[in-house]
C-alpha cells in the first residue's frame, strides 16, 4: 500500500509528541537517526504493564504469568518484524551498544591471537559497532577496518582484499547513519561465507527504513534498536539458530540456558519491550496482507519510499543553496536511507542546530558517535556535520521550513 503524504499527516495524530510546540513554532522532528517519537499506542501498552502485572518473570502466581505472556509475545513480533524463523531468535538487552559488548566479549573468547585470528570493521560504522571489536587488540587480535571513501561509500575493493581465511568476524553497519549510505551485505555475505567468517549486521540505521529479512541476508548476528523504529529504549538482538548456543557468554553462577537468553543479564525491562511489540503492531497497521509479516513489508516499503522521496527532495533543494556542501551518496538509487548531512562554509554545524532549533526546527549536530567517519572526512575540527533524517510523520511542510531556514542562514 502506498503511504502518501496524506498517511504522514494522518500518522502525527497518533504522536503526542507532535502535538506539543515550542512558543509560535511547530515542533519538526528532523531527528530520527538520533530517535523517533513513539506513537500513543506505545505509552499506553508500557503503562498498562505498570498498572496490571509489574512484576518479575517465571513466577507461580497470576500476573508474573502474565508478564512471561508478554515477553514471549514481544520475541514473536520482534521474530516476525524481523523475518526470523523463531522467536528463539530474538534477544534482548538494555541497548544495541550493551548488547554488542557482551557479544564481542564472548566471540572474544573463542579466537586465538597466536594463530593470526582477525576481525574486520569498517570506517563507516558508528562506535557501537567499532568500539567492542577493537578493544579485543587487547587480548591481541588484530582489527582491521575497510577504507571509506570521500564519497560516502566503502571501498569495496580493500574489503575484498581484507577479508582472508584469517578473518573470524566482519562486523558491518547495513546503513550509516551519518550519511545514509546502505552498504552492500550480499557482497559482504558471500565473501565471509568463503573463508568461513561470521557476519555480523548492524541495522540500527536501517531498520527504521527498510523491511528486514535475516533469513534472506543470512546473517548470523543482526543487532537494532527499537528507538529508532518508533519504540521504546530496548536493544535487540537476533542471532541464527544455533549460533548463540556457542558462546561462551558472561552469565551469573546459574543454570547454562539456551537462546535466546543465553546474553541476557539480570532482569529486562518487561514494560518497555512490551511497548517494542506496541510499536510493531503499530508500524503493521499502515499495511496491507493477510499475516503480520506481510502487513509489516507492506507497510516499511510504503514508508520506506515515502521518506526516500522527501529525503531527496531536501537532499537536491539544500545542495543548490550556495555555501551548503552535503556529504555521503546522492540519491540516484533507492539504496540509500533518508538521511542528510551537510555543513555550511560560513557557520559551525553547532551553531547551525541551535538557530534552527530555536525555530521548532530538530536536527541534530556532531558526529553522531559516528567518530571514525567525521575524522577521515577531515571535519572533526570543524564540529561534524549537521544531520537531517526523514521519518513516517516528517511532512512536506517540514521540509520546506527547513530548507527556508537554512537558505535564510546561507
Amino acid at each position: 500500500m502506498p503511504y502518501t503524504a496524506e498517511h504522514a499527516l494522518r500518522s502525527r495524530k497518533d504522536f503526542p509528541a507532535l502535538q506539543k510546540r515550542h512558543g509560535v513554532h511547530e515542533l519538526a522532528y528532523l531527528d530520527g537517526p538520533g530517535g523517533s517519537q513513539v506513537p500513543a499506542a506505545v505509552v499506553e501498552a508500557i503503562a498498562d504493564v505498570y498498572a496490571t502485572c509489574n512484576v518479575n518473570t517465571h513466577g507461580s502466581f497470576p500476573p508474573s504469568h502474565e508478564v512471561d505472556r508478554r515477553m514471549q509475545g514481544a520475541r514473536e513480533a520482534v521474530a516476525t518484524f524481523l523475518g526470523a524463523v523463531s522467536a528463539d531468535c530474538i534477544s534482548f538487552g538494555q541497548n544495541m551498544t550493551t548488547l554488542n559488548y557482551s557479544l564481542s566479549h564472548a566471540i572474544g573468547r573463542t579466537l586465538k591471537a597466536g594463530d593470526g585470528d582477525e576481525v574486520l570493521i569498517s570506517e563507516l560504522d558508528h562506535e557501537a559497532n567499532r568500539g567492542p571489536w577493537l578493544a579485543l587488540r587487547e587480548r591481541g587480535i588484530r582489527v582491521q577496518e575497510v577504507r571509506l571513501l570521500e564519497s560516502g561509500v566503502l571501498d569495496y575493493d580493500d574489503l575484498a582484499a581484507k577479508i582472508t581465511p584469517r578473518t573470524k568476524l566482519f562486523a558491518l553497519g547495513a546503513s550509516s547513519n551519518s550519511l545514509g549510505t546502505v552498504n552492500d551485505i550480499a557482497l559482504a555475505r558471500r565473501l565471509t561465507r568463503e573463508v568461513g567468517a561470521l557476519l555480523l549486521i548492524d541495522a540500527v540505521h536501517y531498520a527504521p527504513h527498510f523491511p528486514v529479512d535475516v533469513t534472506s541476508l543470512d546473517a548470523d548476528f543482526l543487532l537494532c534498536s527499537a528507538y529508532k523504529f518508533y519504540g521504546p529504549h530496548v536493544g535487540v538482538l537476533y542471532s541464527k539458530p544455533g549460533a548463540l548456543d556457542r558462546l561462551p557468554t558472561d552469565r551469573l553462577r546459574v543454570q547454562d540456558p539456551a537462546s535466546p537468553y543465553r546474553i541476557e543479564t539480570g532482569t529486562l525491562n518487561h514494560a518497555a519491550i512490551h511497548g517494542v511489540h506496541a510499536a510493531i503492531d503499530y508500524l503493521a497497521g499502515w499495511g496491507t496482507g493477510s499475516t503480520l509479516r506481510e502487513r509489516l513489508v507492506d507497510a516499511m516499503t510504503g514508508i520506506g519510499e515515502y521518506e526516500h522521496r522527501l529525503a531527496r527532495e531536501y537532499h537536491d533543494g539544500v545542495r543548490r543553496i550556495r555555501g551548503v556542501r552535503v556529504w555521503g551518496p546522492d540519491f540516484g538509487t533507492r539504496a540509500r536511507a533518508p538521511t542528510v548531512s551537510i555543513t555550511l562554509d560560513e557557520h559551525t554545524p553547532a551553531a547551525v542546530a541551535t538557530a534552527l532549533g530555536s525555530q521548532g526546527l530538530c536536527v541534530w549536530d556532531g558526529d553522531f558517535y559516528a567518530a571514525r567517519v567525521v575524522e577521515v572526512l577531515g571535519l572533526a575540527q570543524r564540529g561534524g556535520l549537521l544531520r537531517t533524517g526523514i521519518s513516517m510523520y516528517t511532512t512536506e511542510s517540514d521540509v520546506r521550513r527547513l530548507l527556508s531556514a537554512i537558505e535564510q542562514l546561507c
